[in-house]
């Protein structure tokens, strides 16, 4: 299970702002690719770990700030999904 986490994980840390924009669409997520470049570039190199409650928290709460706060309510959502 740790080997799926870090796939995750890394893809996660080094996502592209088209790359969000596409999964956003995937998940019924709307994000412009504006908010998309500034979250990736958010990501980038951070080495987050969603699989963890702090962690992910500071994600959502910057997510928040880019998107507001019911496309980081969403994106939360889908992080539980993927994380249990």
């Amino acid at each position: 299970m740790k080997f799926l986490e870090n796939i995750i994980n890394m893809k996660i840390n080094g996502i592209t702002g088209k790359e969000l924009v596409k999964y956003g669409k995937q998940f019924n997520i709307d994000v412009s690719l504006e908010q998309a470049e500034q979250i990736a570039k958010y990501l980038r190199g951070k080495n987050i770990d969603i699989f963890n409650d702090n962690d992910r928290t500071k994600v959502i709460k910057e997510i928040a700030k880019i998107c507001g706060p019911q496309t980081a309510k969403k994106v939360n959502q889908l992080f539980i999904m993927l994380t249990k």
